[in-house]
């Protein structure tokens, strides 16, 4: 059965491809200084056994002195070069996958969940930069650096030659038997990692909720089941590790044993073969073990970065799976917005035919429903839940296109060309309107230069400083001041004609929603307003309801 393709490499680490080839070929280079090294250090031994005392060995310890450092030099510049280079890479990948998520409608039900997300490009991303950086160039080094060294141990012995030519494959061998069972335990534990981060984000999230039900102890026993299956996929990972590192241990220690062997007894007489010229002498003897362990160290290191290897292939296949293109993209991604700061005279609606389904095979949530909007005016859109009213907004807003039918704003049509530069004339208050830690003035302005936070602030929340701090997700303010600030970074910027909200009353008191209702109402003032709501009462003070068909 032929193998499947293999997927190309990913544009940023194509990119970075031949910077880390330079690096590995300057540090194979200082790995090959060991040859001349082991030369003048044999040298140096056998003129101190032949009496010639320090004068015979200044000359090599002097060169001995200046290839170490050369080999230094290129080892520190080579593992700079690949740093520089992987680093390049990695950024470029979690490039890659950022814009692949921000392209995401939120509409895509395939969308991945945001602890994954975040886990993959936080995470295990990072396992990404060891395999670059040990895995290739030792890969490299154990491509050209035995084969140099064996080729200088064939000048001396080839029977030392043919020993350590028949240890080596011993290494490769035991590093893919162990390294296809060290893929699949690291893309599962990278999985479990991920379904681990986005199960806590997501107890985290509906805490309020688990402790209403009093589901405490059933969420807890959850979680500790996914971390002790956590725990025992990273066992499985490190218990594979140690058994690649015994292996390659065992493997190299015999070769070197069996060279040494070899070269004692040949230097006692009683195995005087395996060399050109008859008999070694204690200089080539001595440089020939000298050669036998650094003829192994590459294929130890490229042994002791197999799993690194494992690791970062799992994590390119993660990021890969972020980077993938969208089911349902969101139209107009990647589009440049508007620079104009022109205000906007409040925006018509009109909405015909309007077929959408979450998914090919799903039930349609809107069939051909059609609906006109005045400019300035303030619509209820009032029905069941699941009716589609939250969908309606999304379509609105352009953050997904319909099956068929048609929506335009204005006298322009929502379209993939048209909808980055639409969304900006439209504001969105969702349900529950995330708050950043920052001050008040830095969660209007959303990082949009030049626009006046403190005019809408003290126009919806008077009684606060645009300087004063808030915790992460609104800790600090009540629910109707949360979403009195949503208001305020909607109206903050004056293209806006359309204000969207999502169930703006939903979780709050009566007194709270009344204010927030007040609130509602000034800030779509001049603006086109469009409401989903349950609340009736919030509902009576539109202009108009449309009825969601259920």
């Amino acid at each position: 059965m032929s193998r499947p393709p293999r997927p190309p490499e990913p544009p940023a680490l194509a990119a970075a491809a031949p910077a880390l080839h330079r690096a590995g070929l300057l540090q194979a280079a200082a790995a090959l200084l060991w040859v001349p090294q082991a030369a003048l250090l044999a040298l140096a031994v056998a003129r101190l056994a032949r009496g010639e005392g320090m004068a015979g060995v200044l000359v090599p310890a002097a060169l001995l002195g200046l290839a170490g450092l050369l080999r230094a030099a290129l080892d520190a510049m080579g593992g700079r070069m690949a740093f520089r280079a992987a680093r390049s890479a990695l950024a470029g990948l979690r490039h890659d996958a950022l814009r692949a998520l921000a392209a995401r409608s939120p509409l895509d039900a395939g969308r991945p969940a945001s602890g994954l997300a975040a886990a993959a490009l936080a995470e295990q991303a990072e396992a990404v930069l060891p395999y670059l950086l040990r895995y290739r160039p030792a890969r490299l080094r154990a491509v050209l650096v035995p084969l140099v060294l064996l080729l200088a141990v064939v000048t001396q012995s080839w029977m030392a030659a043919l020993i350590l030519l028949f240890a080596a494959p011993l290494i490769p061998l035991s590093m893919a038997l162990v390294g296809l069972r060290a893929k699949e335990a690291s893309e599962a534990q990278m999985l479990e990692v991920g379904g681990m981060n986005a199960l806590l984000l997501d107890r985290l999230r509906g805490l309020p909720t688990i402790r209403a039900f009093d589901a405490v102890e059933a969420t807890a026993g959850r979680l500790r089941a996914a971390a002790e299956a956590l725990r025992g996929r990273t066992m499985a990972v490190l218990r594979i590790a140690f058994l690649s590192s015994a292996a390659l241990e065992l493997f190299s220690a015999l070769g070197v044993a069996m060279v040494a062997v070899y070269v004692g007894f040949h230097l006692l007489g009683m195995l005087p073969f395996g060399t050109w010229s008859g008999w070694l002498g204690l200089g080539p003897a001595l440089f020939v073990l000298l050669l036998a362990p650094a003829f192994f160290d590459p294929l130890r290191d490229l042994a002791a970065a197999w799993h690194d290897r494992a690791a970062g292939e799992a994590a390119l296949e993660a990021l890969a799976r972020l980077a993938a293109a969208p089911t349902l993209a969101l139209p107009g991604a990647g589009v440049d917005p508007d620079p104009s700061t022109a205000a906007t005279p409040p925006l018509a609606l009109a909405v015909s035919a309007l077929v959408f389904r979450h998914g090919a095979a799903a039930r349609p949530v809107l069939d051909g429903f059609a609906m006109q909007v005045a400019a300035g005016e303030r619509v209820a859109l009032f029905g069941p839940s699941g009716c589609g009213k939250s969908t309606l907004l999304a379509l609105l807003a352009g953050l997904a296109l319909p099956e068929s039918g048609s929506i335009a704003l204005g006298e322009v049509a929502l379209t993939a060309e048209s909808a980055a530069v639409l969304r900006g004339r439209i504001a969105w208050v969702g349900q529950q309107p995330h708050v950043f830690a920052a001050s008040l003035r830095d969660n209007v302005r959303l990082g949009r230069a030049g626009l006046d936070a403190a005019a809408p602030i003290a126009r919806l929340l008077p009684a606060h400083d645009p300087a004063r701090r808030v915790g992460e997700g609104g800790l600090g303010l009540s629910g109707g001041e949360t979403l009195r600030l949503a208001l305020a970074r909607a109206i903050a910027a004056p293209t806006v004609g359309v204000i969207l909200a999502d169930e703006p009353t939903a979780h709050l008191d009566r007194a709270t929603a009344a204010d927030a209702t007040e609130a509602l109402l000034a800030a779509a003032a001049g603006r086109t307003l469009v409401v989903a709501t349950h609340d009736p009462v919030l509902a009576a003070r539109m202009d108009r309801i449309v009825r969601m068909p259920a």
